[in-house]
């Protein structure tokens, strides 16, 4: 056996002559096929090395490319921006800056080898950038829906972005209050009606659906109506009967707004939603623990900013400002809550919306 390994040796060692030591010499990449020619558990894939060279193998590199894609290469970091580089592989951060400063100061590239001067650009990482430049991976862009997450159910937020003007619905226990606002932020009308069946008696569904359809009819034309979504929770028994009854105003609200024409099928989003009373809160700084305090001292503010400030949060006509300037006064009983609820919530509305666009 000893001696079909001196043979073995012997015979290896003589096709390898005039290269030092018992290693092949190969590239910094391929150090793992750096193997004892002697061994002979190994000679297989040494030979298989032979006959497979490196792709990196270290040599001029503008020999590795042909005229165009040399011209290809050198035309490209040349001529590209530093936002071009970056995507380019390996080249985003500080490789592409570097590249900029080196050919900035010394002129354009002439060759693929003088690119290895550029600081952190070596042999290996200048073949892997040449080659991404002439085999640049095409990332297909996924088309994201951007849901706006204030309102239920949630849509595409584009949808909303198009909306011409909206109103906006808040139910009491005895009125409905709206406010139409267009996307300038200006309040078109806002008013409110009396329901003098609610929570009375038995809850007759015929009641309920004439004064709901009332008010209904009264309503503006919009592109979306949002009625707000109280923060009632089942577990308070009290409150049950209040609960109940501000989830038949909606649903009746959701029937008789809802175009009967659309179905979840169709491209057409929605054109009733709901806003939970909570996000409006907590947009306006009302929410004491998880209870929301009156809005009447913020809307008397944006009523004032309207008359003081060049560019207010909300316009109101002049006749809506000497209808209601004096409903939300503190100690005031002339009810003006839901007529507050309604209008904070086309704002808060609004401007959520935008935030999430930024």
């Amino acid at each position: 056996m000893w001696r079909f390994r001196r043979f073995v040796s012997a015979a290896v060692q003589s096709q390898y002559a005039g290269q030092s030591g018992l290693f092949r010499r190969q590239c910094t990449c391929c150090w793992r096929s750096r193997v004892p020619v002697a061994g002979f558990e190994t000679l297989d894939s040494t030979l298989t090395s032979v006959s497979a060279p490196c792709k990196d193998d270290k040599g001029p590199l503008d020999a590795f490319y042909t005229s165009e894609q040399r011209d290809a290469i050198l035309h490209r970091l040349n001529n590209a921006t530093l936002a071009e580089l970056a995507v380019v592989k390996l080249l985003r951060g500080r490789k592409s800056v570097n590249i900029v400063e080196y050919r900035t100061k010394n002129g354009p590239f002439k060759t693929l080898e003088s690119v290895v001067n550029v600081p952190l650009l070596k042999h290996k990482s200048a073949v892997t950038v040449f080659n991404s430049i002439l085999n640049p991976v095409k990332k297909e862009r996924k088309v994201r829906i951007q849901l706006a997450k204030f309102i239920r159910p949630e849509i595409d937020r584009s949808w909303l972005e198009d909306a011409s003007s909206i109103v906006s619905l808040v139910c009491g226990t005895n009125k409905i209050a709206w406010t139409h606002v267009d996307r300038g932020m200006t309040v078109l009308d806002w008013q409110q009606t009396e329901c003098p069946n609610f929570l009375r008696g038995t809850y007759m569904a015929s009641a309920y659906l004439n004064d709901v359809s009332v008010v209904v009819e009264l309503l503006p034309s919009a592109d979306f109506y949002i009625i707000e979504k109280s923060s009632i929770s089942v577990q308070n028994t009290a409150l049950f009967p209040v609960m109940a009854h501000m989830r038949t105003v909606e649903a009746m609200l959701f029937a008789l707004l809802e175009p009967r024409n659309s179905s979840p099928e169709s491209n057409i989003p929605p054109r009733v939603l709901n806003m939970m009373r909570t996000a409006v809160g907590r947009h306006f700084g009302l929410m004491v623990g998880e209870s929301r305090t009156s809005g009447a001292q913020t809307v008397r503010q944006l009523m004032t900013e309207s008359v003081t400030q060049k560019l207010p949060r909300i316009n109101f006509p002049p006749e809506l400002l000497v209808k209601y300037r004096n409903s939300f006064q503190m100690g005031s009983r002339q009810g003006g809550e839901e007529l507050c609820d309604a209008l904070l919530q086309a704002v808060a509305f609004y401007e959520l919306l935008s935030e999430t666009s930024s």
